[in-house]
């Protein structure tokens, strides 16, 4: 078992394609297209406007804002990691969207020249998040929305396998951030900034069995032995037991998303 980091500032080249694979996996999932369209339908980008994501990953979503922006506007992804923009770049080879090297800490763009701030799931990994929303509020436009997008690692659920091996695996994710809640403190994050939260969205990403049978699985269990917290003859037995539990359709994962509107005034 191999671990992989949802960090960016720790993924290798080696591991873009393995996170990718995640990543791709997570976004087939209804739970997830249900968010990522209502934070679009939130964000309502219009012609002419400029929208940015922030740690866009694969950059599936800016391609969504390019196409709203259209000729006239920009969409810009975000990303501090040079092998997933690269990444990024060539899935979006036939899109207007562009992609910078950059942190949400120390955004490259003057302020208030931002409609749109698009971000998802970067916030559970900020040691400031505060600073990050101010960063975010100074670039954006009075009247610029910004929708950010987050896991409630607390939320998660994992089903069958022996209770203590499956809280020892939960409470290696929970680990594995620096604000593991970070999707029920959004609209604290955003009102602290002087901003107006408008809408809040939840939704539980609940992949089936096949989807992170060889991914997300065995990255969990994986991380959890690389702490300790499990041998990895147990995690092995977990594995086991959660394919045996779909195979008679008795599996369950999920973890809950949020999503917060909010508003420069």
């Amino acid at each position: 078992m191999t671990e992989t980091s949802f960090r960016a500032d720790r993924i290798d080249p080696a591991g873009v394609e393995r996170l990718a694979a995640i990543l791709d996996a997570q976004a087939a999932t209804p739970g997830v297209q249900r968010l990522r369209a209502w934070a679009h339908e939130a964000l309502a980008v219009r012609p002419g406007e400029r929208a940015l994501e922030i740690g866009c990953g694969t950059g599936s979503e800016v391609q969504v804002l390019a196409a709203a922006a259209g000729a006239d506007g920009a969409a810009i992804g975000l990303d501090p990691n040079a092998a997933m923009l690269a990444l990024a770049r060539q899935r979006a080879a036939d899109s207007p969207a562009r992609f910078v090297a950059a942190d949400v800490a120390a955004l490259p763009f003057a302020g208030e020249t931002v409609d749109a701030v698009l971000c998802e799931r970067v916030f559970q990994h900020l040691t400031d998040p505060a600073a990050a929303v101010a960063e975010i509020a100074r670039v954006l436009r009075p009247g610029g929305r910004v929708v950010l997008v987050d896991t409630d690692w607390a939320t998660g659920i994992l089903h069958p396998g022996d209770p203590d091996l499956v809280r020892a695996v939960l409470d290696g994710m929970l680990s594995q951030t620096a604000e593991p809640a970070a999707g029920r403190k959004l609209a604290g994050w955003l009102s602290g900034a002087g901003l107006t939260v408008l809408d809040r969205g939840s939704q539980a990403l609940m992949p089936d069995h096949e989807s992170v049978r060889d991914t997300l699985l065995p990255m969990m269990v994986a991380h959890a032995a690389g702490r300790g917290a499990i041998t990895r003859e147990q995690g092995d037995r977990l594995l086991a037991e959660a394919a045996a539990g779909a195979a008679r359709g008795d599996f369950h994962l999920s973890v809950t998303m949020f999503g917060v509107l909010a508003r420069r005034r």
